[in-house]
């Protein structure tokens, strides 16, 4: 079967119109036919949202039906689940799970979250403690997790677990989906320096998790983790904005409506801002259009790396040009936000949750790495641990 091209996409889409009017069609039943149509994200399988398109014609689709005022799914609010979730599944899972999962992930009908980091192991990933124990069909649960977003909302989470530890860490890992309403699932909110909630921390205590919802093979989830987390660092880094959108946007207008705030030193530094926001927004479009030619690669560090620095920069000079009215933050209220919405808050709510870019998605220092050995092809860091057992090494 050919896959279709630009023009059998556009025909595709107003047939979609065409029998599910967005006017008079309910939001959630005119994705479900979206996603029906092959017409969610074009590149997957026919029959799992996608026409086994190239990735490179989705924004044909978008355009039309955004022209046609069709609602989209709020890929905000689940950022995971099409970010991480959804690759991973598509790459390791079932033919039942993928029929499972996929399609009310796009929907958004269910959110998930990710339960990857631990207390104890958050940079050093690989050194995690939580277990995951066998009992006939289902694998017994114990552990911790914490800066899990969404947790609070979330009913599925994919997670990574030790089911072997007298592997060395890197071995001896495996992954699975965890139900979020399951006994033993405790979520506790994490209260941030910008007076939310919006990260938790995960405790699970003897949860059972079935068998049927492993992802990959048993011990190799260190493998499979790899196609989570360079996803992730695309989507993170690599997202879609037009010029002057994100962190500078808010900044240059600023800049242009203010003038008694402007001085020549701000200018110089807004500058310079502006044209490396540019820059790491033009490489984003690149980094997404060799996408097209198969999964993300390490590049994707490199381009969060740039995200964080540059939301920091931008956001501490954002402070420094409003002067007095920079030091104001506008409600402390302690919330569990659905999403996180940088733009259309106050500049110390920037500032402030910009503190977390160089943590989340993997730490700057732990990216510089990745990028310097797989991206530079510089040599490794001496590593002592490479070959010893999980349960021997020192904690």
């Amino acid at each position: 079967m050919t896959a279709p091209d630009a023009a059998e996409l556009r025909r595709r889409t107003q047939d979609l119109l065409a029998a599910h009017p967005p006017a008079t069609t309910g939001r959630t039943e005119f994705l479900k036919a979206r996603f029906d149509a092959g017409l969610a994200w074009v590149h997957y399988p026919a029959g799992l949202g996608g026409l086994d398109a190239p990735r490179s014609l989705q924004p044909v689709v978008d355009a039309e039906l955004a022209a046609a005022g069709a609602p989209d799914n709020d890929p905000r609010r689940i950022g995971i689940g099409l970010g991480m979730a959804a690759p991973t599944i598509l790459g390791y899972g079932t033919d039942e799970q993928k029929e499972r999962f996929l399609r009310p992930l796009w929907v958004g009908e269910e959110v998930w979250c990710q339960l990857f980091s631990e207390p104890g192991a958050g940079s050093d990933l690989a050194a995690l403690g939580t277990r995951a124990v066998r009992d006939g069909e289902d694998w017994v649960v114990d552990g911790q997790k914490v800066w899990t977003s969404s947790a609070h909302l979330a009913r599925w989470a994919i997670l990574i677990a030790r089911t072997d530890p007298d592997q060395p860490k890197h071995r001896g890992i495996s992954y699975f989906i965890c139900d979020m309403t399951d006994p033993g699932v405790e979520v506790r909110p994490l209260r941030q320096i910008t007076g939310e909630a919006e990260f938790n921390e995960v405790f699970l205590t003897g949860v059972r998790i079935s068998d049927s919802r492993r992802l990959g093979p048993v011990g190799e989830g260190w493998k499979v983790a790899q196609t989570t987390l360079m996803n992730e660092r695309v989507s993170i880094g690599g997202a879609r904005i037009p010029r002057e959108g994100g962190m500078i946007g808010p900044v240059a207008r600023t800049w242009r409506e203010r003038p008694e705030l402007r001085t020549h030193d701000l200018h110089r530094r807004l500058l310079t801002l502006w044209v490396e926001a540019e820059v790491a927004r033009l490489t984003g479009t690149r980094l997404r259009q060799q996408l097209v030619a198969g999964q993300p690669g390490p590049e994707g560090s490199g381009m969060k790396l740039a995200f964080a620095r540059l939301n920091q920069e931008i956001s501490g000079l954002e402070v420094e040009l409003l002067g007095q009215e920079g030091l104001l933050y506008g409600d402390w209220t302690m919330r569990r936000p659905e999403l996180v919405d940088f733009t259309g808050r106050d500049a110390g709510y920037r500032y402030l949750r910009s503190k977390g870019n160089s943590i989340e998605g993997g730490t700057s220092e732990v990216l510089l790495n990745i990028v310097a050995e797989r991206v530079l092809g510089l040599p490794a860091e001496p590593r002592n641990d490479k070959d010893v057992a999980w349960k021997d090494l020192a904690r």
